[in-house]
């Protein structure tokens, strides 16, 4: 294999991907697969110097074949690789056995994921999430670690230091602390949500596939600012904005993109993040239509099964970005084998801000619907009062002064009812 001058470099950083498929398995969503661990491993911040990949059932000692593993220690040798990153999940086993063969830290793509998340984790709230994940993660295998940690008498084995025989009941401590802080933090998370609600707001979460486009579209819906990049799981701490809906109150959030295959640890870790999705009035699902329809079909789907069971008949409308870079005839095509995966579709660029105002009116199309009433407002100082709250909380479609101010008005149903409770009988 050619080396470049660049990861002759070095620093730490230097690592072999390795995957392994299934026999049968379709070799183009393989090659996906395995491009989605290349972009991984970017956004951890590594430089992939060499590749591995083998087709065969999994070894249940290496994960793949003896020989493949030594083909792959000699490949750490002879580039000098510091870490193996696998795609394929790895036993507490399998992971001892190919470091002890490759004589480098090995990991596989979840604990690279983790690995990411700790970069991106800013706030308390995300730090301990990451945190939760982590022991989650290590609760399974906290026994086999310790066993083989003392076998060998491998104190580094996967960097979790010395062991003793309390270290599973130290992780459950640990993990039980974490729950009740991040329970806490919900519990406010549910107030501040039920406070929106009675203002007036609603609810609306971004979600899709990582890197779809989700802060891009952000950005332009909201006229915001936030950090976007060509790199996966960008947004990690959700981020929430107010969204001119013509007159209807609402408030936008991004959060974190899904993955394929991704663990039920890290979503329920993350559970308290996901609720800003989960508990919505309203879901914009995005997908990047440049893909292939077999792509955006796997991410849909992946979507869908991470949504599906907790967002109990939570609208979802179906934003079809980068609609620029696609021929409107590729996009009749494209829809025709995606369309039953994908409700109410809109069809936007974030980046060339198409679609927009297409996008706002689904958006209001499919909020709960408000109440439409004509007012007569006494034409006094309190008649001027009322008229400025109207215009607080709901849409004002006409106002005519005379002897009184007559007001076209739409709002909640209980604006609605407690702007007649303050006119009294004398409203008409």
């Amino acid at each position: 294999m050619k080396i470049s001058a660049e990861q002759k470099l070095g620093n730490g950083n230097r690592v072999i991907l390795v995957k392994r498929a299934t026999p049968n398995s379709d070799s183009e969503r393989e090659e996906y697969l395995f491009q989605e661990l290349r972009e991984l491993a970017k956004a951890a911040g590594y430089l992939p110097v060499g590749e591995l990949k083998q087709t065969r059932y999994p070894d249940s000692k290496y994960q793949l074949g003896k020989g493949k593993i030594e083909e792959l220690a000699e490949l750490v040798r002879s580039i000098g690789a510091d870490k193996v990153i696998f795609y394929n999940r790895l036993s507490t086993t399998q992971l001892f056995n190919i470091s002890e063969i490759c004589k480098c830290q090995v990991i596989d793509k979840f604990q690279l994921i983790l690995e990411i998340f700790a970069k991106r984790a800013t706030t308390h709230r995300s730090k301990l999430q990451v945190e939760l994940a982590r022991l989650r993660y290590e609760i399974p295998r906290a026994r086999a670690v310790v066993s083989l940690a003392k076998k060998e008498e491998r104190a580094g084995f996967m960097g979790l230091g010395d062991y003793e025989d309390s270290y599973e009941q130290d992780l459950k401590k640990r993990i039980a602390r974490i729950e009740s802080e991040l329970e806490s933090a919900e519990k406010d998370d549910e107030s501040l949500r039920a406070l929106r609600h009675k203002k007036g707001f609603s609810l609306i979460s971004l979600a899709g596939y990582t890197n779809a486009g989700k802060s891009t579209l952000f950005n332009a819906i909201v006229s915001e600012s936030v950090d976007v990049r060509n790199m996966l799981f960008t947004t990690l701490v959700p981020t929430t904005r107010a969204l001119d809906l013509g007159g209807r109150k609402a408030l936008l959030t991004d959060t974190v993109g899904f993955i394929e295959d991704l663990p039920h640890w890290l979503v329920d870790a993350f559970k308290s993040t996901l609720n800003e999705i989960f508990l919505s009035d309203l879901i914009l699902l995005v997908v990047d239509a440049n893909e292939k329809p077999e792509m955006i079909l796997l991410k849909l789907a992946t979507s869908h099964d991470t949504l599906w069971d907790r967002i109990q008949g939570v609208p979802i409308i179906t934003v079809l970005n980068k609609v620029d870079l696609v021929d409107e005839s590729r996009l009749d095509s494209i829809m025709e084998q995606i369309g039953y995966m994908a409700p109410n579709p809109v069809f936007v660029s974030a980046k060339k801000g198409i679609g927009m105002d297409v996008l706002k009116a689904e958006i209001v199309k499919h909020l709960t619907p408000w109440c439409f009433c004509s007012l007569s407002l006494p034409n006094s100082e309190e008649g001027m009062s009322i008229l400025s709250w109207l215009y607080d909380e709901g849409i004002v479609h006409r106002v005519e002064f005379g002897e009184q101010i007559h007001v076209d008005y739409e709002a909640r149903t209980e604006i609605v009812n407690k702007a007649h409770a303050l006119l009294g009988p004398k409203e008409v």
